[in-house]
């Protein structure tokens, strides 16, 4: 039936044209965003994951800065050691030397006090965004020897969050300790917070004594300018070169320890910036475009758009042709 009230076709291609142009709008917002999900309208699931998961990644990005950031305290600490190592046997050595008869003792002595004042500046100087791991006071407010370095940002499936750290243990790293209570020989009385190098050391064999407040020596002020080769002085000498050598061990253990520690924060880094491109890859494919279909699919609806525009006119134009009957 013709009808000059209520035009069927016009009304139906109308609304397959509007049908068209929503889609069209719709591929044409995922091309221009590159976005599937831009909006938690195109689906709230998918948008609400992916926005949890983009927060996560970017705490993960900070984790990545301060496993940077632990790794260059650790190497810091590793390098001053090292050097101190260095330069404490170059104290053995010279005391070695000082153990031959006729020996100038003095003039050792000068050379010794100078590698000890150089001791105490690698110690000073091994420090990194105000922290110093090798020279601490022990006894100030908020001292802590277990250093921690954040490594790590979880989610349970309940949606709890939780910080992992890396944990370094440095009371057996620290070479001075400059505690306000000190006992004879230098060190802390009592035998806490005492340092490899500012340890009291028994003159007997050179081990660190179970009673800091005990006479003994340590390595950073060993003076053999008054010995003499007296058996009791030369039993002296020789406790001073135990006494540095035991230091050269404690010491080595420690540059040991603070490799591993450097070590597993450089694969803790690893992970968490390849755990970063992980979380990238399971939002894009949550909500990312296929461009290559989007694009194809725009072709089409570009089409479709041009076909409902004319089937939209030609339902327009049967009106007309019912005027010529009346002519």
């Amino acid at each position: 039936m013709s009808s000059i009230m209520t035009n069927a076709s016009a009304m139906t291609a109308l609304k397959s044209l509007n049908a068209t142009n929503k889609a069209l709008q719709t591929t044409q917002g995922r091309i221009a965003t590159g976005f599937r999900v831009a909006e938690a309208s195109d689906n709230a699931a998918y948008w609400s994951i992916a926005t949890t998961m983009r927060s996560d990644n970017k705490a993960l990005s900070t984790v990545k800065d301060a496993l940077g950031l632990g790794a260059a305290k650790v190497d810091t600490a590793y390098t001053g050691m090292k050097a101190a190592i260095d330069v404490v046997d170059e104290i053995k050595t010279k005391l070695v030397a000082a153990r031959e008869p006729g020996v100038d003792k003095a003039k050792i002595q000068a050379e010794i006090t100078q590698l000890q004042g150089q001791l105490t500046a690698t110690a000073d100087a091994s420090s990194f965004s105000g922290e110093n791991w090798l020279s601490v006071k022990s006894d100030d407010v908020g001292y802590n020897s277990a250093k921690t370095v954040v490594a790590s940002f979880t989610r349970d499936s309940s949606g709890g969050v939780s910080i992992g750290t890396v944990e370094i243990e440095t009371s057996t790293t620290k070479l001075f300790d400059a505690n306000a209570t000190k006992g004879t020989g230098g060190a802390t009385v009592g035998g806490g917070g005492t340092g490899i190098l500012d340890a009291v050391r028994s003159t007997t064999d050179g081990s660190r004594v179970a009673d800091q407040s005990t006479a003994g020596f340590t390595v950073a002020n060993i003076d053999i300018s008054a010995l003499t080769n007296s058996t009791a002085d030369t039993t002296t000498l020789e406790s001073y070169i135990k006494g540095v050598d035991a230091a050269i061990s404690e010491m080595t253990t420690a540059a040991a320890d603070l490799g591993a520690a450097k070590k597993r924060i450089d694969m803790q880094s690893e992970f968490v910036s390849n755990l970063m491109d992980t979380i990238d890859r399971g939002v894009g494919t949550l909500v990312d475009a296929d461009m290559n279909k989007e694009s194809t699919r725009l072709q089409a609806l570009q089409v479709q758009q041009q076909l409902g525009i004319q089937a939209l006119s030609i339902a327009n134009s049967n009106s007309q042709s019912i005027l010529s009957l009346f002519r």
